[in-house]
């Protein structure tokens, strides 16, 4: 068994920041990455080929979607992204409901193919639960976080702008993205109308101007190529490929050791914590043990999930901290059904230059301080502004060729992501009787929506209509695309955070109440849902906690 002061499960974005802050105090950490390396620039393979140097004009071949079902139903994977995501057949699951698991096995994760939206939470969505009386409290609240959210966007990098929203708080904003004239049009009617409905610059892990720490971490300005998920070798956008995991290498205290499926972590009966790693090699299957006196679980929510329930010992027979059989449970996403379209008439004597990596984000203004609707939680709406494509035109020879070379007219587009509920019946748990090609059980999920979530997709149809017709939009399309959960990325929750051992697993400080040199910080430490994007939140957490870890270890605790 080899030693180390401290093992992250995971190199994905909570996974690297832990292993930048654990580095960084003097901590030697081992990474453990069940997929393949990958490194800044060198394994960007499509980084620069052009649509037409594609074998298949980077379109996806009916073979590949017939082969992988699931994971080609993923936004972004086609012919230059598919690298960075698994293969159906490697890491089979069992959906006792319909469950789209989306998954990236690399070293980065999904860091490498993240959506990069990057809007803090606001106290509202750390109260609600209590307040509506959906789900238990947080153990924290927004003051708590706030400087840990400082603390990475600085890091990092985010645009935006300073917008003085209180559902959405401001940041340590790199300059944003300019909002192209017909958002600008959508942001200042929207404000005129309604009074307190915000459009604004898309907050993005973006560097529009790079600071000197960003400089200092090899990263250059963002190119406005939008071609981020095939990795991009000037730095633009964060990931821990990029950025993390490069600065806590530099401190010589980092072990990275990819195709290394975790089997479970280690509980010591007699010092009564955690005591090591147990992982299986995914290539030749040789089972290998590590040890180390602090562990943080970074294996992405569901994994997380896995893992733990995994994790028996005589202590804990149902997984490693679940003395209250709540493991597992209340698992969450986002809902991502909600979305229309439309024209803009006019303004067709501007145009834009680019490709904007960015969309606008309009705040939540649903249920902040009191319940305003007949479901509880709130959806942040993503929108954008673009001139489309001309595909038909008038005439034959030179002028028909002229025409179509000519932009279209503008066009609106508008989608939501919205909160869902704490649900105990939302699960995942292990298979009893059917194991993956490492002996290790595969998971099953159960998740599906519930009445709040088809009332919160019919307000947002309403609603965006209502505003596009007040924008002056025409030819309004509104979809419910029906789609399972899990194609949102965003499933939370299972082992979540709280103040009492009886309802929650993990407390303020993301350690398992029963287990507390185990620190759980990515998505399965969520109380609940909110609205905003998590990926910053996870992030600022794991500094947290990373600290806090590092502060106990010197008082000799663990």
């Amino acid at each position: 068994m080899s030693d180390f002061d401290a093992i992250v499960i995971g190199s994905g974005i909570s996974g690297g920041w832990a292993a930048k802050e654990l580095c960084e105090k003097g901590l030697k950490t081992l990474v453990l990455e069940r997929g393949r390396n990958i490194e800044h620039i060198a394994d960007y393979p499509t980084a620069f080929t052009e649509p037409w140097e594609f074998k298949h004009r980077n379109y996806l071949p009916r073979k590949v979607r017939e082969e992988n079902p699931l994971i080609s139903k993923a936004a972004g994977y086609n012919e230059d992204t598919a690298h960075f995501f698994i293969q159906d057949k490697d890491h089979p699951y069992v959906q006792e409901k319909p469950f789209e698991w989306i998954r990236g096995y690399q070293v980065g994760g999904k860091s490498l193919i993240w959506g990069r939206a990057c809007q803090r939470w606001s106290e509202y969505e750390f109260s609600a639960p209590a307040r509506f009386g959906y789900g238990i409290d947080w153990p924290i609240r927004y003051k708590d976080v706030a400087p840990w959210y400082s603390h990475v966007e600085k890091f990092i990098g985010v645009c935006g702008h300073k917008d003085s929203i209180e559902a959405m708080p401001d940041g340590e904003f790199l300059p944003p993205i300019e909002l192209n004239c017909v958002e600008k049009v959508l942001q200042q009617k929207f404000l005129a109308h309604y009074k307190n409905r915000y459009l604004v610059q898309g907050r993005w892990a973006q560097l529009t101007e790079p600071n000197d720490i960003h400089i200092e971490q090899g990263r250059g300005r963002c190119q406005c190529r939008n071609l981020c998920m095939r990795g991009c070798p000037y730095g633009g956008y964060f990931s821990s490929v990029t950025s993390t995991l490069p600065w806590a290498k530099r401190t010589g205290n980092l072990t990275v050791r990819p195709h290394s499926v975790v089997h479970s972590i280690i509980y010591d009966e007699n010092k009564g914590q955690a005591s090591g790693v147990r992982v299986i090699d995914a290539n030749t299957k040789e089972v290998i043990e590590y040890k180390a006196r602090v562990i943080f679980v970074n294996a992405s929510a569901l994994n997380s999930n896995l893992i733990l329930l995994n994790s028996t010992s005589k202590r804990f027979p149902n997984g490693l901290g679940n003395d209250n059989g709540l493991l597992g449970k209340f698992i969450g996403f986002h809902i991502y059904r909600g979305s229309m379209g439309a024209d803009m008439p006019g303004y067709e004597d501007k145009y834009i230059y680019g490709r904007n990596p960015v969309e606008c984000i309009l705040a939540n203004f649903r249920n902040l301080k009191e319940q305003d609707t007949d479901f509880f939680g709130g959806y942040t709406t993503f929108m954008g502004a673009y001139r489309a494509r001309r595909n038909e035109a008038e005439g034959i020879g030179a002028g028909f060729k002229k025409a179509l070379s000519e932009p279209d007219g503008w066009r609106v587009y508008m989608y939501m992501q919205g909160e869902t509920m704490p649900n105990e019946n939302n699960h995942v748990r292990l298979s009893t009787n059917e194991k993956d090609q490492w002996g290790i059980p595969l998971l099953v999920t159960s998740v599906g929506y519930d009445d709040n979530a088809e009332k919160m997709v019919k307000d947002f149809l309403i609603q965006g209509r209502e505003m596009l017709e007040v924008a002056g939009c025409t030819n309004i399309e509104t979809y419910d695309n029906k789609q399972a959960p899990g194609l949102d990325i965003h499933e939370m929750g299972g082992v979540r955070m709280g103040r009492d051992p009886q309802t929650s697993l993990l407390n303020e400080w993301n350690q398992l109440h029963h287990c507390k040199n185990v620190f759980v910080t990515d998505g399965a430490c969520m109380t609940s849902m909110g609205n905003q994007s998590p990926s910053i939140l996870y992030m600022a957490l794991t500094a947290r906690a990373a600290n806090r870890a590092v502060a106990e270890l010197k008082k000799g605790k663990f």
